[in-house]
C-alpha cells in the first residue's frame, strides 16, 4: 500500500531532496531526471496533475507537507472571511508568501479528521485528480502517456495504479463531496480542487463553481479561498529546450 500523505506531497509538488527544486520546475527532463533519481522523482506526479497554465505552489506552502499546506491555506482564507477582511490575492512585494499550519486544537488541524489523516489525505488526492480532469482533456493518448511517465517516477506501482484508477473512473461529485465529514473539510477539499487546477476553461471554472455549490460554500468564502490560493501559486518557468504538454 502507498503513503497517501506523500502521494499528496508529490501532487503539490514537493521539494527534490537536497535542493530547492520541484520536479515540476524541470518538467522538461522529467524523463532523464527520474532515469539518473529515482528517489527524486516521486514529484513527478505535479507535473502530470499540475495547473494547465504551468503555475505552481510556492513559499512556505511547499515546506509544510501536503496535509499542512491544505489545511493551512484554508484555514486562512476561512480566518479571512470570518474577519470580513477583503480578499488578497497577492502578498507584499519581493515577500515569499508566508503560511503556518492550522492550530494544533482547530478542526482545520489534519491531525482533527475523524476519519483519520490517511483516509482524508486520499479524500483530497481524488478531489484534485476530479479537477485536474474535469474539462475532459484526458483522453485515452493522455492516459497512456500519464501512464508511462508515472512508471518513470518513481512512486511504486500502488501509487500509480491508484492515480490511473483515480483518472479512469467517472466523475462521483456526490462522493466527493459526502467524504467532507466537518465544515473545515468542506473548505480544504475546495482548496485542494482549486490548488490542482487554475480554472482557465469554462469546464473547470464550471466544476469548481459547482463543487462549491455542493459543499454549500457561501460566495465570498469561496472568493477568500480563490485569493489565497492564488498568493501562493506563481507562474512555473520551463527550461529554453523543454517539451511541456500545453494543457500542464
Amino acid at each position: 500500500m502507498f503513503d497517501p500523505k506523500k502521494l499528496l506531497d508529490d501532487l503539490l509538488g514537493s521539494k527534490i531532496p537536497g535542493t530547492e527544486s520541484t520536479v515540476r520546475d524541470k518538467a522538461g527532463q522529467a524523463t532523464q531526471l527520474a532515469k539518473d533519481n529515482p528517489l527524486a522523482a516521486g514529484a513527478l506526479v505535479a507535473v502530470l496533475l499540475g495547473t494547465d497554465t504551468g503555475r505552481k505552489v510556492t513559499g512556505s506552502a511547499l515546506k509544510l507537507g501536503g496535509l499542512a499546506a491544505v489545511g493551512g491555506l484554508a484555514y486562512k482564507a476561512y480566518q479571512n472571511y470570518k474577519a470580513g477582511n477583503a480578499p488578497q490575492t497577492t502578498a507584499a512585494p519581493d515577500a515569499e508568501p508566508q503560511l503556518l499550519p492550522p492550530p494544533a486544537d482547530h478542526d482545520f488541524n489534519p491531525a482533527k479528521a475523524p476519519q483519520g489523516e490517511t483516509e482524508f489525505a486520499l479524500t483530497l488526492i481524488r478531489a484534485m485528480i476530479a479537477a485536474a480532469k474535469a474539462d475532459g482533456h484526458i483522453d485515452d493518448d493522455e492516459r497512456k502517456k500519464i501512464s508511462d511517465k508515472l512508471s518513470l517516477a518513481g512512486i511504486g506501482p500502488d501509487a500509480e495504479q491508484f492515480v490511473m484508477a483515480e483518472l479512469n473512473s467517472p466523475l462521483d461529485l456526490d462522493a466527493i463531496v459526502a467524504a467532507a465529514q466537518t465544515e473545515a473539510q468542506k473548505v480544504e477539499l475546495y482548496t485542494a480542487s482549486r490548488l490542482a487546477i487554475d480554472p482557465d476553461t469554462r469546464a473547470e471554472r464550471g466544476y469548481l463553481d459547482l463543487l462549491a455549490g455542493r459543499l454549500q460554500l457561501p460566495d465570498a468564502l469561496v472568493d477568500h479561498v480563490e485569493a489565497t490560493v492564488a498568493s501562493v501559486k506563481v507562474p512555473a518557468a520551463a527550461p529554453a529546450n523543454a517539451q511541456v504538454n500545453p494543457r500542464w
